[in-house]
């Protein structure tokens, strides 16, 4: 449900970007790094939001990716920390040493 909003916020973001931009065909000089263009308003405006909207969900896609490793990572040695204590505690149950000194 949650992620579904979040989509019909975007959607709803992008169509009023696309609509404010049908209604101003202005062209306009755009300056960037190495050169410039001369664009259209709309074609600006959506050309620029989509290129926001896959560079943050690259962004999170990243931060996302690492957290499922660390996660994955934790969960190995928790693992491997149980295994441990299991033997551990069947050397300690099984010991044939009796504990009452003589």
């Amino acid at each position: 449900m949650k992620y579904l909003l979040i989509f019909l916020l975007v959607l709803v973001i992008f169509i009023i970007s696309i609509t404010l931009g049908a209604h101003n065909d202005q062209t306009v000089t755009f300056n960037y790094l190495l050169a410039q263009g001369q664009y259209r308003v709309s074609t600006l405006l959506a050309t620029l939001f989509a290129a926001g909207f896959i560079l943050g969900w690259a962004i999170c896609g990243l931060f996302w990716l690492r957290v499922r490793v660390s996660l994955a990572h934790s969960q190995r040695k928790v693992k491997r920390l149980q295994q441990q204590l299991g033997q551990a505690e069947e050397i300690v149950t099984v010991s044939p040493v009796p504990a009452v000194k003589e």
